[in-house]
Parts: structure tokens; C-alpha cells; sequence
């Protein structure tokens, strides 16, 4: 019983229901170890009694952060606090991703002193709540106020228990949409300070209905292609795709910095940094000092093995080789980077260095150490394994050239990635790029080192046993820990946010579910022992909701899954869009049919497919589930498992029919997928996606979850039905797309309602 408490109150589950009448007891040593890695001590049951009691005995004024909505009720740990308490709310002070690295910021009054003293407002003594008296009745100077205030916006929380519902009392002056710094002081002189996120109610929405391409970038080849899809491909497909087809957004996969090494973890999902983008995705020949180098031979001869790499990929039937792309690729940025910038491009790299701060330094500092002792933080020397440390430092100072190599890289790739944002405005494109931010990074990379503390030790994420895996997932990938995330204001994950959001339309959130909890699985033990540790999904919305009302940019949330009650309904009053599957969404109160288009939620991005399941082309014919055959991944015969796929892909053929969106009838791939996408458009669903490989009929999916050696996920450029990699430049004049297309081209404007166009 001590331990199930002690573990309530840090968050962490000892039981879950995978289903409404089930209930799954989580094991004690599980949550021993989960404590443990939250810094709590809980390994015997005399440390269980200790911790609790320190625990219950704790009293905190506030909580570390706390969340004002704009136009809501207060929070109760404004609202409950006791009559005549001063409240004073420092202003934000100026913040760039830099300075959000994930540790405890300077104090706010020492980083502030500019700011206009103004006098805190307090709940004048005796005064009922809900009374009505307004901080502008205030006198300018209160007597209550501490001598010396240097806040320059204050307010009196005084909203009532019974006011709950309502909008936040007059009195209450709501502080600009920010991070600041709350001071409260109560009038039996306890004291407290938290950090204040105010944040708009809801994030930005797309202007009007659209569709759009999903892609995986470097699956996308062009003729000018080193090898795989590049920052410059990404641009042509925008502004292509927005002139000619009247597209509103594209959507890639994550652009993340990935772990060197050989070979490369090919996943986009496991990187080495979610901060900063990786170089490899640069289109090498767009960048300004290229056309300067002086050692031209040896620029011919790099990029005529990237031909070459092409080649191979496009017309030889080798996979997309990420390693030899970028091994090429860094010899030319090499000198690249030696032809000194203009005084122009100089500035513009000055201020991008003072704009990224500390958080890039330190990254490019680890990618210069994983040169030098590998990629594995944990297996350098120990000084280094501190990014803090004398001996990291001295390193710094020795590597300096390397560091700023690759400080100009991430300056270099975050140029581009605004290239193709601006292309896709230029081209009309009402959102532009989507990208797309994975669920956690590789616990050897560079944000493990440079925000140790910010990581639990020794736990990986995951997701407990499902319908569809008996054994349970670890995805291998170290979570943030909740505890320290409240104490920093949350920095790392604004910071995370605000350098994405910078060069991006919209952002897509994989696994969406995590901003409410995440299944951390102990080092060492299967997924079947792991259990859920609850974040403050209020505190990671109002952060999501602040940076992208600051970016003008929408946000996807990838809610497919199980998914905990409650979760979809907050995510969507917060105007996050859900993700919808077509093959998904049947009718389960209903008899399991499919679902009818008028009855699919409009706030979602409506698909076929998405990188992880088969294509469309695939799902029609049972391609994809010969292929798990083959593989030796089906749980039953295949005799049975085609029955079944042919029973429901059968099922939604029929209702494509009677609703009249299949005229040419059952038989025909073509004018079947040209049918799933007719009622995609005819659902609510205020954007409609395209996986970009169903405009060409190709039936191999980018990544089979379940394998590694097995299939080549993550590799695999974009091809015809028959296998035959296609270009760009042959997709863009593809008949097949432009007759897939014409089902989806916009035929008049058709904007949202007031109220719901991005700012």
C-alpha cells in the first residue's frame, strides 16, 4: 500500500486497463526501478515509509509551473491561494533556443532588471472572492507590495472555488502570452515562486480545407539527387505541387540529426538530436560559397559519385545508402566551408550562433567528440562525459575549428529548411511544410549528453502488450523526466519547439499520447514489465499552444492506437488536429462497419496510409500481406490471414460503391485508389493527406514495424507498381498522379470560419 501511494504521487502507475474490463497489475520491482530513476528511493520497504512520509509532509505554496489559459478560469493554484496574498508575475525575459537548454534558468529578477517597476496587486483583506473589485481600483503603490518590486505586470488571483466555470475574475490582469516568473507571498509570510506559461486556448488552425503530399524525404530522388531526397527536392515538390495542383501543405518525415556511425541507424525516428537538423539533407550545390570553391576537380569527382550513388538506386535496384550519401556530401561541405562568407552571410551566421546559443554549441561539440572517441557518449573518457567539465571544456578549445564546422552545417541545413517553406508559400500553399517531431531521441546521442539530467537513467519508452503485440514495444529511447521538466519551466521542450516550429508551416507529433504519459520500460526487462509515468499534459499543451500561436503554425498530433480516455477530447480543445486512417475508422458501436464520411471528425488529417502501413495499392490487392508471409511475421496461416484482409478490404469497396465513388467498378487498382481518396475528400476532415509513393502505384511500405534485418525499412526510393524506382521529376509527370489528383483538385476557394485562420 506505501509503495502504491509513494508511486501515485510522482506519477507512475502500479496498474493499467489495456482494455475497459481489464485491469493489469504492474510488478513491484518495475516500480521500484521507475522511482528509482525519478530519484526516489523506494528499495525497501523502511525507504518506502521515509520517502513517503517526506513526500505528504511536503508543502508546496505552488507547483514548480503553473498554466494560465487565455480567457479561462484560473488554476486551483492561483484561485485557492488565501485572502490578502500578493502576487507578483515578473514579465518574460528575452528567450531564444538557446537559451532553453533543459537546465534551471538564472533567476528571472536578475534577468529582468530593465523592466519598468511596477507594484504587485493584492486581494485587498476581508474581500470575498468573486466580489467584484477590480486591480485597476488598486492604488498605484499598494501597501502590500514588497519594497523594491521589479515586475512590470502583476496580478491578484482571486478567482472562487464556485467560479469555476467561469472566465478568470476582473480583477485578475492576464499576463502576455509567455514564460514568466510568478512571486507569491501569503499573509503568514510564506513564500513561493513557479514559473508561469500563459498561453493562448488554442493553437493556430488551417485556413481553409487542403490536401497535401506525404513523403518520405529521402525516398524522394531527382536527377540532381547525391543519393537520396534532399532540402532541394523538398522545395521543387512544394512549389510544384502548390502551382500545379493547388496543394496546401507537404508533410516529411523527421529531419532530425542522426547518430554517425557505420552504419547509421537508418530510422528517422531514433535520432541523435531532435534540437537541430541533419546535414545530410542538404541539397550541397544551393549553397552560395559552392559555386567559390576553389578546388573544383575535386568537387567534379564528388559529385560524380554521387551520380554514380544515384545510379546504383535508381536504375540498379541498390538501396538508398545514407552512409556513403553523407560520406560524399562531407568532403564537399568541407570546402565548402573554407571559402570565407560575405560580410552579409556572416551576419546572418552571427546572429543565428547568438540566436541558438549554448544549445548549439553544445551539439556541435558532441558531434566534434563523436569524431574523435565515437558516437557513444557513455564510452568517452570520462571528463567528456560531462558536458560541464574542465576537461570538456579544454576539448572545446582544442576543437573549435571542427565545432564550428558543424555549427555552420546546422546554419547551412536550417537556411534550406526555411528555403522550403518560403517556396511553399510562394507556390500558395496555405500551411507548407509539415515536419514531423519523433517521440524521444537515441540514448547515445548528442541531447542525452548535453541534458543528462533531463533523461531518466537506464529506462527506455515503449508501449505495453496490445491486440496487435502480445510482447509489448521498446522503441529504445530515453524519456524526459516529468519531474524535471516542471522545475526548468519546461526549457528543453520549448526550446525543442520553438527551434522546429522556426522554418515550418505545421508540426506533426508522433505518438501525441506522450504529452499525457509514456510506458517506461526498466533497462533490462521486457516490455510486458514496464508501466505508465504521467506527465503534466496541461504544462506540455500550453507550451505547444504558445510556441505555435508564436510560429503561426498548425499542429497534427499522431493519435492512432490505444489511446487513454480523455486525450483526443483535450487534444482538440486545444485545436490540435487528430489523425485519421481510412482502413481505421469503422463504426465499433456499431457492428464494426465502416465508418460513413459524414460521421469522421473534422479536426484531423484524413489519409490512406502512413509510412508504417502498407500502401494503398498494397492494401487493395493483399500485397502487403504476402509480404508479412514471406517474412515469417503472420500468427496464422495465410490461407486465413487473406480471408480475412479480402473480407475487409471487400467491405470498404462496397461502401465506396453504393456511395457512387467507384464508377468503373470493382477490379480496376487504379480507380480504386482514385475511390478511397473521392471519400477521403467527401469526410470533414480539414486537410486530406496523399502518401506521395500511392500517386505512382507503389506496394512496398518504407518501414515494416516488427523487422530490422528482415526488410530494408527506411531505404527504399519511390517506385513504380512493379518495383522500378521513379524519379521526381517522372512522378511529377506521372498520368497516374495527375488522374489520382484530379479527384482531390480544389474546384473554388473554401476558407474556415472567422476565427480560425492562422495568424
Amino acid at each position: 500500500m506505501g509503495l502504491s501511494r509513494l508511486a501515485a504521487l510522482h506519477g507512475v502507475a502500479t496498474s493499467y486497463s489495456p482494455s475497459p474490463d481489464v485491469t493489469v497489475s504492474v510488478p513491484d520491482d518495475t516500480v521500484i526501478a521507475v522511482l528509482a530513476a525519478l530519484g526516489v528511493d523506494a528499495g525497501t520497504p523502511a525507504d518506502v515509509r521515509k520517502c513517503l512520509v517526506a513526500a505528504e509532509s511536503r508543502s508546496r505554496l505552488l507547483p514548480p509551473t503553473v498554466v494560465v489559459w487565455a480567457g479561462e478560469p484560473l488554476p486551483p493554484a492561483l484561485a485557492g491561494l488565501p485572502p490578502g496574498s500578493t502576487v507578483t508575475v515578473e514579465p518574460e525575459p528575452a528567450e531564444t533556443p538557446g537559451h532553453l537548454a533543459g537546465r534551471p534558468p538564472a533567476p528571472l529578477s536578475m534577468r529582468s532588471r530593465a523592466a519598468a517597476p511596477a507594484a504587485p496587486v493584492t486581494r485587498p483583506p476581508g474581500t470575498a472572492p468573486g466580489s467584484g473589485t477590480s486591480a485597476s481600483a488598486a492604488p498605484a503603490a499598494s501597501p502590500l507590495a514588497a519594497p523594491g518590486a521589479t515586475a512590470s505586470a502583476s496580478a491578484a488571483p482571486l478567482a472562487a472555488p464556485d467560479t469555476a466555470t467561469a472566465s478568470a475574475p476582473a480583477w485578475w490582469i492576464p499576463p502576455p502570452h509567455g514564460v514568466h516568473r510568478i512571486h507569491v507571498r501569503t499573509p503568514d509570510h510564506r513564500r513561493a515562486t513557479a514559473v508561469l506559461i500563459a498561453a493562448p486556448a488554442r493553437v493556430p488552425q488551417p485556413p481553409e480545407r487542403s490536401h497535401g503530399f506525404l513523403v518520405q524525404l529521402y525516398s524522394l530522388l531527382s536527377a540532381r539527387s547525391w543519393g537520396m531526397g534532399d532540402l532541394g527536392d523538398l522545395a521543387d515538390l512544394a512549389g510544384w505541387a502548390g502551382r500545379t495542383l493547388g496543394s496546401g501543405f507537404v508533410q516529411v518525415n523527421p529531419l532530425h540529426a542522426a547518430v554517425p556511425g557505420r552504419p547509421t541507424d537508418p530510422s528517422p525516428y531514433r535520432p541523435s538530436s531532435r534540437r537541430f537538423p541533419d546535414p545530410v539533407h542538404l541539397h550541397v550545390e544551393s549553397i552560395p560559397e559552392y559555386g567559390h570553391v576553389r578546388d573544383r576537380a575535386t568537387l567534379d569527382d564528388l559529385r560524380q559519385d554521387a551520380a554514380a550513388l544515384s545510379e546504383a538506386v535508381l536504375n540498379k535496384g541498390a538501396l538508398i545508402d545514407r552512409d556513403a550519401v553523407w560520406e560524399l556530401k562531407r568532403q564537399a561541405l568541407e570546402l565548402v566551408v573554407e571559402v570565407p562568407l560575405t560580410p552579409g552571410r556572416r551576419a546572418a551566421y552571427c546572429d543565428f550562433l547568438a540566436e541558438q546559443g549554448q544549445a548549439l554549441e553544445d551539439h556541435a561539440l558532441w558531434c566534434a567528440l563523436a569524431e574523435v572517441h565515437g558516437p557513444d557518449w557513455h564510452t568517452w573518457p570520462e571528463a567528456l562525459r560531462d558536458p560541464r567539465s574542465p576537461g570538456t571544456a579544454r576539448a572545446r578549445a582544442e576543437l573549435l575549428d571542427r565545432v564550428d564546422f558543424h555549427c555552420r552545417l546546422a546554419w547551412l541545413t536550417a537556411t534550406q529548411l526555411a528555403a522550403a517553406q518560403r517556396s511553399a508559400e510562394d507556390a500558395g500553399m496555405g500551411i507548407g511544410i509539415v515536419h514531423d517531431l519523433a517521440v524521444g531521441v537515441h540514448p547515445a546521442g548528442a541531447d542525452t549528453w548535453a541534458q543528462q539530467d533531463a533523461f531518466a537513467p537506464s529506462m527506455s519508452v515503449g508501449a505495453p502488450p496490445d491486440a496487435f503485440n502480445a510482447r509489448g514495444q521498446d522503441w529504445g529511447l530515453p524519456p524526459w523526466r516529468p519531474d524535471v521538466l516542471a522545475a526548468t519551466g519546461y526549457a528543453a521542450y520549448r526550446g525543442l519547439l520553438r527551434g522546429l516550429l522556426a522554418r515550418a508551416g505545421a508540426l506533426r507529433i508522433d505518438h501525441v499520447m506522450g504529452l499525457f504519459r509514456l510506458w517506461w520500460v526498466p533497462e533490462g526487462r521486457p516490455p510486458t514489465d514496464g508501466t505508465y509515468v504521467t506527465y503534466d499534459a496541461e504544462a506540455m499543451l500550453a507550451v505547444l499552444a504558445l510556441e505555435a500561436h508564436r510560429a503561426g503554425a498548425v499542429v497534427v498530433g499522431e493519435d492512432l492506437g490505444t489511446v487513454e480516455p480523455g486525450v483526443r477530447e483535450a487534444l482538440a480543445r486545444r485545436g490540435v488536429l487528430g489523425t485519421s486512417v481510412l482502413w481505421f475508422e469503422r463504426d465499433w458501436e456499431g457492428g464494426g462497419r465502416p465508418l460513413a464520411p459524414e460521421k469522421w471528425r473534422r479536426d484531423c488529417l484524413a489519409t490512406a496510409t502512413t509510412h508504417d502501413l502498407p500502401s494503398t495499392a498494397a492494401r487493395l490487392t493483399g500485397d502487403h500481406v504476402t509480404l508479412r508471409h514471406r517474412l515469417g511475421l503472420l500468427t496464422r496461416s495465410l490461407e486465413e490471414e487473406l480471408t480475412e484482409d479480402a473480407t475487409d478490404t471487400a467491405e470498404w469497396l462496397a461502401l465506396l460503391a453504393r456511395l457512387r465513388m467507384l464508377p468503373e467498378g470493382d477490379g480496376d487498382e487504379e480507380a480504386a485508389v482514385r475511390a478511397v481518396h473521392r471519400f477521403l475528400l467527401r469526410t470533414p476532415a480539414r486537410m486530406t493527406g496523399v502518401w506521395l509513393p500511392d500517386t505512382v502505384g507503389d506496394r512496398r511500405p518504407q518501414n515494416l514495424p516488427g523487422t530490422w534485418d528482415q526488410y530494408p525499412n527506411w531505404r527504399l526510393p519511390i517506385a513504380d507498381p512493379e518495383g522500378h524506382p521513379v524519379t521526381l521529376e517522372e512522378i511529377t509527370a506521372s498520368p497516374r498522379l495527375h488522374a489520382l489528383m484530379e479527384v482531390l483538385r480544389p474546384r473554388k476557394p473554401h476558407t474556415a470560419p472567422p476565427g480560425e485562420r492562422r495568424p
